[in-house]
């Protein structure tokens, strides 16, 4: 006799939560964090071998699109940080209640935002 009913979860009943929403974006963003951090090992490379190499790397980030590259590598390192601050709450063993782990994921999710724009215009002050 053949089972019907499916023994785990698919994705036409399962419902979308805070929590699984942000781990999976945790886990993108930290692939992203990991390229990110090899194109700026290749980018300090490009400053120790002399000016005229890294005019090129800084025409391409004082362009639009090279912001936009900026902002959004804050982003991902602030979200990061926060939603790893908060998987470290929970290693402790506290804020495994539903309502206090939907809180956390809200505010990791928007502290990653109000970083993001502390640090633009923390940076913009300074350049």
């Amino acid at each position: 006799m053949e089972n019907k009913n499916p023994l785990s979860p698919h994705l036409q009943i399962y419902k979308w939560q805070i929590s699984s929403l942000l781990s999976i974006t945790h886990r993108i963003v930290g692939v992203v964090n990991f390229f990110s951090i090899i194109l700026i090992c290749i980018w300090t490379v490009f400053i120790i071998f002399g000016q005229n190499n890294y005019q090129i790397i800084y025409n391409i980030f004082n362009s639009t699109f090279g912001k936009f590259l900026i902002i959004s590598l804050c982003w991902t390192f602030s979200f990061h940080i926060l939603n790893e601050l908060r998987h470290l709450i929970w290693d402790a063993g506290y804020g495994f209640d539903l309502k206090v782990a939907k809180i956390t994921g809200i505010v990791a999710l928007a502290g990653s935002f109000v970083l993001t724009i502390l640090f633009y215009l923390l940076g913009r002050s300074f350049f």
